[in-house]
């Protein structure tokens, strides 16, 4: 019917908006957001930064950065109405995802930080790097680079050799129920899971956005995985 067109045409143009955002950066009001969208844009991938949820949803795939606490981190994804959307529309629904930093250690179930209840999405727990080794302090936070060792080949390390350094800036690290799901190891004063990949869910205990060429490669790789 000709009393149709008008709201066909606006269908398909609100269809056509919601393919252009092939990557959503989750906005959850923490910092370094601009970094990874700078360092997606320059790799030439279309992104958005947005805590929208139908955004997120219509997204091809799916980035949680920043930085900041584990508690304060949950608190505003739960205030934005993320959290379920996060679980069931992105994880549980294969859609490829992927979490940096703060982004790797709320996607287990419960931090030291702030005894925070997090995402659930893959059984584990976040502990604080230990205070001395061997009688000796350690600082904390681990501020720089330190050397990655990948436990296993994945497409996401395409093109990066084992034990490249990375750029890290944590005073927590993930401790994986399950090690098999553990991508990459590093240390600092303990061992600890540097890169965790289950199906469609990957994320780095490393800045990919700050840690020169090869975290760009390992973010454009992220980018082409098939979904």
């Amino acid at each position: 019917m000709a009393g149709e067109a008008p709201w066909v045409a606006l269908r398909l143009t609100l269809l056509s908006l919601f393919r252009n955002v092939m990557i959503a950066i989750v906005d959850y009001k923490a910092g370094n957001l601009a970094s990874v969208k700078r360092a997606l844009e320059f790799l030439g991938h279309k992104c958005e930064i947005t805590d929208r949820a139908e955004r997120i949803v219509a997204a091809d795939r799916v980035i949680l950065p920043g930085v900041g606490a584990a508690g304060a981190t949950m608190e505003n994804l739960r205030a934005l109405g993320l959290v379920e959307v996060l679980r069931n529309d992105v994880a549980r629904a294969s859609k490829p995802f992927l979490g940096i930093c703060i982004g790797i250690q709320v996607l287990l179930d419960r931090s030291e930080e702030d005894d925070a209840k997090c995402l659930g999405i893959i059984a584990g727990r976040v502990a604080r790097y230990p205070r001395s080794v061997d009688g000796r302090p350690l600082k904390v936070p681990q501020i720089g680079w330190n050397r990655v060792r990948q436990a296993r080949a994945h497409p996401v390390f395409a093109g990066v050799p084992d034990n490249t350094h990375f750029y890290f800036v944590n005073s927590y690290y993930p401790i994986l129920d399950d090690a098999s799901m553990a991508l990459a190891t590093c240390d600092y004063g303990v061992p600890f899971t540097a890169a965790v990949v289950r199906d469609n869910v990957l994320a780095t205990q490393f800045h990919l956005e700050k840690s020169g060429a090869a975290g760009l490669k390992l973010l454009d790789n992220f980018c082409r995985l098939k979904s």
